[in-house]
């Protein structure tokens, strides 16, 4: 993977709170020539520490007013077609294979409740293979800063 030092952590952690700064701006903002932080980004991205620029939407702009997790046991002989036919849900933002209780977990959006609840009822629900859920409604979500720092 490479080593990362101090200036690659701070611009890693200048990133990840906006990627869509300039290099000029982060360069200002670290008090670092903006040439050397463009070698930089680039050398992160090619040692693979920069997967991908992306954005966050606001789901709540766009009318997504509900999130769940939804915790569900199935029999394994249909787990290709579980996930298959879970991606083919709008809603659905991620699918997750753990270990625990659930055997995987489901973060999905929804307008209302009653759209969640027709969403797991009426299409999770309904998929072969999927032999059980359970469903956690998030009331407030409270997201930590990345605080990198480089590995001594």
């Amino acid at each position: 993977m490479g080593k990362v030092d101090d200036l690659d952590v701070k611009i890693l952690s200048e990133l990840a709170k906006d990627a869509s700064i300039s290099v000029p701006k982060l360069s200002k903002k670290i008090n670092v020539n903006a040439s050397v932080v463009y070698s930089r980004i680039k050398r992160l991205v090619k040692k693979n520490l920069i997967k991908k620029f992306t954005i966050v939407i606001n789901d709540e702009a766009m009318g997504f007013n509900v999130k769940a997790l939804t915790g569900i046991n199935m029999d394994s002989k249909l787990r290709d077609n579980v996930l298959n036919e879970l991606f083919k849900i709008p809603e659905v933002r991620e699918v997750s294979e753990v270990t625990g209780r659930f055997d995987i977990l489901v973060t999905m959006n929804a307008h209302s409740l009653d759209e969640m609840h027709q969403i797991i009822s009426e299409k999770i629900g309904r998929i072969e293979g999927i032999q059980k859920t359970e469903t956690f409604i998030e009331m407030r979500k409270t997201v930590r800063d990345l605080g990198y720092s480089a590995s001594k």
